[in-house]
Order: C-alpha cells, then sequence, then structure tokens
C-alpha cells in the first residue's frame, strides 16, 4: 500500500509500532471524527527506519491502513474501535527511498516520530553520543538513526523548495522537542552540512510533547479477541488501557489538527506535565519491572499489588519526587495512586520484560535527575537510590545469564557491563558510568546512596528467598 495521495494535509509518522496506532493515530481517527464542513482532512502515512515491524507493516498495508484497537479498564471492561486515520503505509528498504519521497512531498505538514529515548542518543548537556556506531555511520552518510533519516528527508525537501515542517517528537524523552532541535543541529553541524542546517532553523518548529497510554506488545490472544467481539480477523490489532493522554506544546510552523477536539491538552508549556509524568509514571514503571523480575514475577499488575514493590514505589514518590516538584499545577499524591492503579489492571497483561527494557536511557532520563536535585538540596534520597539499585541487581543477572527472557538495550555497552561486574567493586563502577549519571558519576553522596541502597535491596531478596 504506497499509492500517491491527494489529501490536502499529512502527517508522516516514522516509527509505526503498536505505541503510535494506539496513541497519535487514536487522536487523529477522532479528530477526523469531527471534522465540520469546509475543514480540510488530516491523514497519517506511516514508515519505519529498520527493518523490524515489516511483519506487522505488511499486514497493516494489506489492511489498507485500517485496524482495531482494543482497550481495556482495570475493571476489565473491553472497547474495540476501528482506526482509518492511517491511509498510507510505505515499504521498507535500506535506503528509505518511500520515507524520503513522502517527508519532502509538498502536502507533508508534520513529521512526527517514536523512536524511544535512546533513539536520540542525547547526554544529559544535550550533546550527541557520537561513539554510538549507528549514530557514527549517519554521520558519513547512512540512515540508521532518527538524525539521518530526517537530514535526507529535509534534504530532498529543501532542493524542491519546500514549504516549512513541524517535527514532533512523541517519545518520553524529557523537553523533546528542544533537546531533539538540540541534537538534529549539532548532527547536520558535525556533517558539514551548514546549508541544511540553516533550512532546518528557519523552516522548521520542533514543538514538545508529554505521551501516554500503557500498549504493551500484542499477543495472539488479541487478535483472537477482536474476532469474536467484533467479527473481523484483524491481522495486525493493537491493545492499550482505556486511559490515555497527549498534552502538546502549540509550536506548529505549518498548521496542525485540531488535536484539542480529541481531548489532547494544548499548552504553553508541556514541561510540569512532563516532569510528574516522567519521574512518577516511568519511573515508578521501571522500578516494578526491575524488583518484580528479581523476584520471579512475569507481569507488571502482580509487582504493583506486591506489598513490598508498592511500598518501594510509593515511597519513592512520596519522600523524594513529590518534594521535587512542588508547587505542581495539579495534586501529586492523587497522580501517583492514579499510576499505581493503572499499573496494577490485570487485563492488560503488560510484561515486565517491555518495561525493563532500556536501562540505560531510563536512570539518566527518569531516575537520575531526582537524585540530584535531592542531593543538591541537602537531602539523602534514599528512596529514589533504591530503583538503580534494583537495576544493578537486575544488570548482575542478565551478566550472569539467568534473566528468565532477552533484555533489550538500545545505548548498554555489552563488554562494559562484563567489565563492570569483573571490578573489585561492581557498585562504585556502576555509579562511576558517566552514561549513567553524568556529572553526578563518582561522586560521594551518589556511591554513599546506592550502597546503602543496594544493602537493603541484598536484605529484600533475602527475606524473600531470592538469590542476589
Amino acid at each position: 500500500m504506497d499509492s500517491a495521495r491527494s489529501d490536502a494535509n499529512v502527517i508522516l509518522h516514522i516509527g509505526a509500532g503498536s505505541f503510535h496506532r494506539a496513541h497519535q493515530a487514536w487522536y487523529l481517527h477522532r479528530v477526523n471524527l469531527t471534522r465540520e464542513a469546509g475543514e480540510p482532512a488530516w491523514s497519517l502515512t506511516v514508515g519505519n527506519i529498520r527493518a523490524d515491524m515489516n511483519p506487522v507493516m505488511d499486514a497493516l498495508a494489506a489492511q489498507r491502513g485500517v485496524y482495531t484497537l482494543e482497550t481495556v479498564t482495570p475493571q476489565g471492561e473491553r472497547h474495540y474501535e476501528q482506526i482509518h486515520s492511517i491511509t498510507r503505509v510505505l515499504p521498507w528498504s535500506a535506503k528509505l527511498d518511500s520515507l524520503i519521497e513522502a517527508g519532502a512531498d509538498p502536502a507533508c505538514k508534520i513529521i512526527a516520530f517514536t523512536v524511544t529515548e535512546g533513539g536520540y542518543y542525547l547526554d544529559e548537556h544535550d550533546h550527541l553520543d557520537t561513539a554510538n556506531p549507528d549514530l557514527a555511520a549517519d554521520l558519513n552518510g547512512a540512515r540508521a538513526t532518527i538524525y539521518g533519516a530526517l537530514a535526507a528527508i529535509l534534504e530532498a525537501r529543501m532542493a524542491r523548495g519546500g514549504a516549512p515542517v513541524t517535527l514532533q517528537t512523541c517519545d518520553n524523552l524529557r523537553s523533546n522537542g528542544k533537546r531533539f532541535h538540540a541534537g538534529m543541529r549539532e548532527f547536520l553541524g558535525l556533517r558539514g552540512a551548514l546549508a541544511l542546517r540553516e533550512w532546518f532553523d528557519a523552516n522548521t518548529a520542533c514543538p514538545d510533547s508529554m505521551v501516554d497510554r500503557i500498549t504493551p506488545r500484542p499477543t495472539p490472544d488479541v487478535r483472537e479477541r477482536v474476532k469474536a467481539a467484533t467479527g473481523v480477523d484483524d491481522a495486525c490489532p493493537v491493545m492499550g488501557e482505556a486511559f490515555i493522554q497527549w498534552v502538546i506544546e502549540d509550536h506548529f510552523c505549518a498548521g496542525r489538527p485540531a488535536w484539542e477536539r480529541a481531548g489532547a491538552k494544548m499548552v504553553e508549556s508541556v514541561m510540569p506535565y512532563e516532569e510528574a509524568k516522567i519521574r512518577i509514571l516511568n519511573a515508578t514503571h521501571s522500578c516494578i519491572a526491575w524488583a518484580g523480575t528479581l523476584v520471579g514475577l512475569d507481569f507488571i499488575h502482580e509487582g504493583t499489588v506486591d506489598a513490598d514493590i508498592q511500598a518501594f514505589a510509593r515511597a519513592y514518590v512520596t519522600e523524594d519526587v513529590i518534594p521535587c516538584l512542588t508547587p505542581s499545577p495539579f495534586d501529586l499524591a492523587k497522580y501517583r495512586d492514579v499510576v499505581l492503579e493503572r499499573f496494577s489492571n490485570p487485563y492488560i497483561q503488560d510484561t515486565n520484560q517491555r518495561v525493563a527494557a532500556d536501562g540505560f536511557s531510563k536512570i539518566p532520563g527518569f531516575i537520575a535527575p531526582t537524585i540530584a536535585q535531592r542531593i543538591a538540596a541537602g537531602a539523602t534520597p534514599a528512596a529514589t537510590a533504591l530503583l538503580p539499585a534494583l537495576f544493578l541487581r537486575f544488570l548482575q543477572r542478565w551478566n550472569a545469564g539467568t534473566l528468565p527472557w532477552q533484555y533489550q538495550d538500545g545505548v548498554m555497552d555489552g563488554p562494559s557491563v562484563a567489565k563492570m561486574f569483573e571490578s573489585k567493586d561492581p557498585l562504585e563502577a556502576f555509579a562511576a558510568d558517566k552514561l549513567l549519571w553524568g556529572s553526578l558519576a563518582g561522586s560521594a553522596p551518589l556511591v554513599a546512596a546506592l550502597r546503602d541502597a543496594l544493602a537493603r535491596v541484598d536484605a529484600w531478596l533475602a527475606q524473600r528467598g531470592c538469590s542476589v
């Protein structure tokens, strides 16, 4: 399915996985359902940088972009909805020819992307990790990262005298629009593409956004439930929780859908919303996944209702996060409770394997800022330090080959982790890792907090009858 379209306004989305189809595509579907007479339609063209989603994309193309979204509440109420916002599915190729053509098309007004936090390759100072092999290859002309892909798209757009385009991040990266903008400018500068960087500065907008909907990887039973409930044998359904949220900085340079009609919140600054979400929801999610894995649990809901693990999560938010984020435009304690209720949903069947992934992106993005802020305030971040201590024991199991499943981490350096556990003091090596801790790495307060937290984790594991 790759025919040319005549839609007046197109969004090209890169990274069209389950989350995109349960989130942004759903919002656009709802916006289009309420389109007013004379209002131009918006549609989605979707494609990927890598080939790992090709079977799903082929199935989606065969269904002409239409698929079923299943949502479920914590009480087990299921709802089914056919989503029609995707009108073009691009075939993958190593050179990304279809992606480049679609992004350079004048009809494309927004290029959105979901590449996960590690896909931006940024350190705490928003500088690119040029040692990463994928990024290094892109600096030499490859197209394996969002920067290389967008450089090719924008270069083609510039060559055609293309109009401005909004570049919309849809990830859990803090200040994602601004940080992506910094990374893209640095990438173009390192490449020597100064004319393209000048065009990028003058012709793009990069709004911040905060996205939220728990969306596990679909399992075969989703397809079975969809068929039983709707009569449709959907080859690529997606499922997620009933809760959904999208907060968007209203900073677009080529028009946008009326996202607010579907419930998105358009704001001047996303910061207070994303800080609460990243620190309370995302970090707590990781805490539950790492802790649950260590005591032999498979699913997030199992860890959430485990008294010990829930106590870890509550103490982290109550003792450290809320003091860091107060004052706030909303009730942080209530938000904490809503998050834990969502995580306890047994019908989502969200796995620890999915949520535990990418710890080397999640520690610096979700957890280290709270530790740094508490240390700067003269407090001991005891509750927060427990989270990276759990991750260290989790990493130890990975290194020993005793995790029950394959761990995925886009930026972890496996040999360096192995050396960490060969050292005389693995915790000291862990605390000294600049990829994880940035300027905090190796500091005495960090080492002390982690060492105390690790002792508490080990005592807890022993109490639970689990090996360290």
